[in-house]
């Protein structure tokens, strides 16, 4: 997934554990989008909005959304710093992708390819 300022980092990699349990129960059957935000960040309303729409029309797709100061430890872990952070992870819980900004409802249907 592309993102106006954000570089992609392919290949999965296990998520720690502090991601997991975050994430819990909420990882989607196929595909999760892991979104990191701030509360006055005007791109992550417009991400969440994107991320929203996108698990709504993909089958087996769940959209999580983490407050990145209420998680500090769990954002200096996986090296987020800057907000809106969307990560990507497969039905296994592993990173798939990875980007910051916000991104286009393509680019997130497209980055969903490598998940399922």
């Amino acid at each position: 997934m592309r993102s106006p300022s954000g570089a992609e980092r392919p290949g999965a990699s296990a998520p720690p554990a502090e991601l997991r349990a975050e994430v819990g129960d909420r990882l989607g059957e196929r595909a999760t989008l892991v979104q990191f935000s701030s509360a006055f960040c005007a791109p992550c309303r417009a991400t969440r909005r994107v991320l929203d729409e996108v698990a709504g029309l993909v089958p087996g797709v769940a959209h999580v959304e983490i407050d990145a100061e209420a998680s500090l430890d769990l954002v200096r872990r996986l090296g987020i710093v800057r907000t809106p952070t969307v990560l990507v992870l497969d039905a296994a819980g592993r990173v798939v992708r990875r980007a910051t900004g916000q991104p286009r409802k393509a680019d997130v249907i497209a980055a969903l390819g490598e998940a399922v």
